[in-house]
């Protein structure tokens, strides 16, 4: 990583990483997170800012394959690593993902916000363990918070996507 000042005197870094498959450069403030880089910078709409502190879940992405809050992670740490977001998610073709079908199929989404951060949450244990049972589901799935579901469609969408 590469830093100058800019004339406001902020510092500024030169981030190469990889977007949803996509390799990218770009110079950056350093106090810039990773959610402001994503929607500001990025232009990617899908992953959602709730609290701001790490504790909802709606601006899960994956970095490096492991599922992180966006809202904690400043945008340099980035730097040399693979970033995926919602919109990176996709299925075989580029069309629906197995989870965004179940999650349509099984009646877990309704207002949406929480949508995005379930669905990348999930992707990332299925990832790990495409086994995952109902109680690894549960535990994966305790960082994101929904208000409309009650959760219990959600975990049926994820037990249905997994092994697809």
């Amino acid at each position: 990583m590469s830093e100058s000042k800019s004339n406001a005197g902020l510092s500024v870094f030169a981030l190469k990483c990889a977007v949803n498959g996509e390799r990218t450069e770009r110079e950056i403030c350093s106090s810039r997170s990773l959610i402001e880089f994503i929607r500001g910078d990025l232009g990617l709409k899908g992953t959602k800012e709730g609290c701001g502190e790490g504790e909802c879940g709606a601006c899960m992405v994956l970095v490096d394959g492991k599922a992180v809050n966006s809202c904690l992670m400043m945008a340099v740490q980035l730097h040399g690593k693979e970033l995926v977001t919602i919109e990176g998610i996709k299925g075989k073709g580029g069309g629906l993902h197995p989870l965004q079908k179940s999650f349509m199929t099984e009646g877990a989404v309704q207002c949406g916000f929480c949508t995005p951060g379930l669905i990348v949450a999930s992707e990332a244990l299925l990832r790990r363990n495409p086994g995952a049972t109902l109680e690894d589901i549960k535990l994966e799935l305790t960082g994101n918070l929904c208000r409309c579901t009650g959760y219990e469609k959600v975990l049926s969408a994820v037990e249905k996507a997994r092994g697809k």
